[in-house]
């Protein structure tokens, strides 16, 4: 006997007296499906005569924009031959790129030493890995181990010395580069951001001011000027025979302006949660740094994922601002390699392979963030 209709995913089913279920055909069927998917798409698309012609219009101005783009980078492009001589076709010539890849992987390292390189790299994206990969025995244990020994580990591999050879920061370049300097300064704006965070929001006063002057004065200096007093100045500053690595003020003036912008996303984390949450800690008789380390900041950074995220992003773009003082990341070995006379002329290769590299890296990094923050809804 029949108790009634239920829908099951996206079909409807009988539900009998004894609990059995009997599939129904019908609308709400699997064929019918995409086509109501369809129906709700050209309905959006073309609903009204204002929508269809917009619609006509956008893919009007795509198809004059992709057709050329795609001739010039795929159809009429040059992938094979070695030098400038072998680009005959009017398209791209990826054959520049070929010739200078290794150039903008590694900038002016030396050939014989790369292999660092290499194994600096596979330490970072294994332990990206293994610390993003779900349910990985303790993960607290091994990101503790990887922050404490992966930092000086990098350094070591890259720069040399206890049975390395030393290769000076001034042969560094290209995207090892960039990713150096990415991962450094957020290494020092992660932790320090979350600190001023704290600190604007503690109740005392001398610690709140201080907080507040740091961010406000580090968010409101350009970050491109603050590479060039650090790596121009900062030399004067200090006593005679003291010096910091150039490289090293680049990557500090980074993490410090990041550092400002992180704050303030982890402070609007903080302001998001409830103050029942702390009000409750207290009344179980946790102290403030228990409080915090284990009811009030996980919420906060969880809240806070998508800014910091944004912010992270931020800094790998503006680690091009470094080019000022004559570091060459990824975007200055693009403009070093224009200048052989063998290439000049094609800096359109040279700058859509360093965007694309750019934009593979952020989007990269978007779609990890939002893999977390579902992970973290799921858990809920």
């Amino acid at each position: 006997m029949s108790q009634g209709l239920v829908p099951v995913g996206g079909a409807t089913a009988e539900i009998a007296s004894d609990g059995t279920l009997t599939m129904l055909p019908g609308a709400g069927q699997g064929p019918a499906a995409p086509a109501g998917r369809r129906r709700r798409l050209a309905k959006s698309l073309f609903g009204t005569p204002i929508d269809a012609a917009i619609t006509l219009a956008c893919a009007v101005f795509l198809v004059a924009i992709a057709v050329p783009l795609l001739r010039w980078l795929v159809l009429d492009a040059t992938f094979v031959g070695t030098t400038r001589e072998d680009c005959v076709a009017p398209g791209a010539c990826w054959v520049f790129i070929r010739a200078r890849f290794s150039q903008f992987m590694y900038g002016f390292y030396p050939p014989a030493e790369r292999w660092r390189v290499d194994v600096a790299g596979l330490v970072l994206v294994a332990g990206t890995v293994l610390l993003a990969w779900p349910g990985v025995p303790r993960k607290r244990l091994l990101a503790t181990i990887a922050v404490l020994l992966g930092p000086p580990l990098g350094i070591w591999l890259l720069y040399g010395g206890l049975g390395l050879r030393i290769v000076e920061t001034r042969d560094w370049g290209g995207l090892m580069l960039t990713v150096f300097l990415s991962v450094y300064a957020a290494l020092i704006a992660l932790p320090l951001g979350i600190l001023l965070a704290l600190g604007r929001q503690s109740r005392l006063p001398v610690i709140r001011l201080i907080a507040t002057i740091f961010i406000e004065f580090w968010r409101g200096v350009p970050i491109i000027a603050v590479i060039f007093l650090a790596s121009l100045l900062l030399p004067l500053i200090l006593p005679n025979g003291a010096g910091i690595d150039r490289l090293a003020r680049a990557v500090i003036g980074l993490g410090l302006c990041i550092a400002a912008y992180m704050a303030e996303a982890v402070r609007g984390g903080l302001q998001a949660i409830p103050p029942g949450q702390a009000e409750a800690a207290s009344a179980l008789g946790l102290g403030y740094w228990r409080l915090t380390g284990l009811i009030v900041l996980p919420q906060a950074l969880r809240i806070s994922l998508p800014a910091l995220t944004n912010e992270f992003i931020a800094l790998v773009k503006n680690t091009s601002l470094v080019l000022i003082v004559s570091i060459l990341d990824l975007l200055g070995i693009a403009q070093a390699a224009l200048a052989d006379p063998a290439w000049v002329g094609k800096t359109w290769e040279a700058y859509a392979f360093a965007g694309l590299l750019y934009w593979l890296g952020c989007f990269g990094l978007s779609r990890w963030s939002l893999s977390i923050e579902r992970r973290g809804v799921r858990h809920r």
